[in-house]
């Protein structure tokens, strides 16, 4: 019985003394999924309603906050009913799952950035070619992709991932991220090269873009007036700093995964609890209170 039990379950071993702190965990994360919900919810609510927020810089925002949305409700009910439970286990098959969901949203979160970035270059570096550009098309292709693709490529690695054989069930983390690849027997050549390619097209050709982009339009902006500058580093600046924060917690969650670390299970888990905390409640938090049309109309909205 037991061994059929480890062939079909893994262990989260990330966890620090569940059974005495279990309370004040539950609290903590049901705490941050409800503002997370809450703070994205309004956000894109907000733009949904009012016509004149209907424009493609904020559309993508709202792409951006229902990403942040899909990303925790795939890592924080999982999380709530662990810190509940005497044993804290997951099915590999939905553990494959929630490493699906995990990077795909990730992957994801990158394409929408470029896809701001290029957005604010064509408003501010040729605005009287931009309502041809991005036209309503354009930007709901651009939000079909950006869904479409990762997941076609992250589904590639998880179906390279079932060929392979469990030898470890026991899982250093509270979710399923890319540490699953350290379960299994050996090792996949193929696997590895392929995760490399995906990684090298999800993280740093979109953030070379970006930069690419953002030059051109420091550039520009440079040789502008006064004003324009103003507008410019009022719209450019939320979006550098969202990719900034996703960018580190990147090269965290890759590193933290990857590298073989002696941290006390303490430690870990801190450091993985900042990962999933960080960047949903740092969206709504930035796009608030940094853009003026949304701020303006969060004002209106609670007062």
């Amino acid at each position: 019985m037991d061994i059929n039990f480890n062939v079909t379950h893994i262990t989260f071993d990330g966890h620090v003394e569940v059974q005495k702190y279990r309370y004040l965990y539950f609290v903590i994360v049901f705490t941050a999924y409800i503002l997370i919900i809450c703070s994205n919810s309004t956000i894109v609510g907000i733009i949904v309603i009012n016509k004149s927020l209907h424009e493609p810089m904020y559309i993508f925002i709202a792409a951006l906050l229902i990403n942040s949305v899909l990303y925790s409700t795939a890592i924080y009910p999982k999380l709530v009913i662990d810190f509940l439970s005497e044993r804290q286990i997951i099915s590999y098959s939905a553990c494959l799952f929630q490493w699906f969901i995990y990077y795909t949203l990730c992957a994801s979160e990158f394409f929408l950035l470029s896809v701001m970035a290029y957005d604010r270059y064509v408003s501010i570096c040729k605005p009287l070619q931009y309502h041809t550009i991005m036209r309503k098309t354009t930007v709901y292709i651009f939000l079909i992709l950006a869904w479409i693709l990762p997941a076609c490529q992250i589904l590639v690695g998880i179906l390279l991932s079932v060929k392979l054989k469990l030898c470890y069930f026991s899982l250093k983390g509270i979710i399923c991220n890319s540490t699953v690849q350290k379960l299994y027997c050996v090792s996949s050549t193929i696997q590895n090269i392929y995760g490399l390619i995906v990684f090298v097209s999800a993280v740093p050709l979109p953030v070379i873009f970006i930069l690419f982009t953002y030059t051109r339009i420091f550039i520009v902006t440079y040789q502008s007036s006064r004003e324009i500058r103003r507008k410019a580093a009022q719209t450019c600046l939320p979006h550098l700093l969202v990719l900034i924060n996703f960018s580190c917690l990147s090269t965290y969650d890759v590193l933290l995964a990857q590298l073989e670390t002696n941290f006390s299970k303490t430690v870990y888990l801190s450091m993985s609890l900042q990962m999933i905390l960080y960047h949903p409640l740092f969206n709504p938090i930035i796009y608030g209170l940094k853009l003026k049309e949304i701020y303006k109309n969060l004002k209106r909205l609670f007062s």
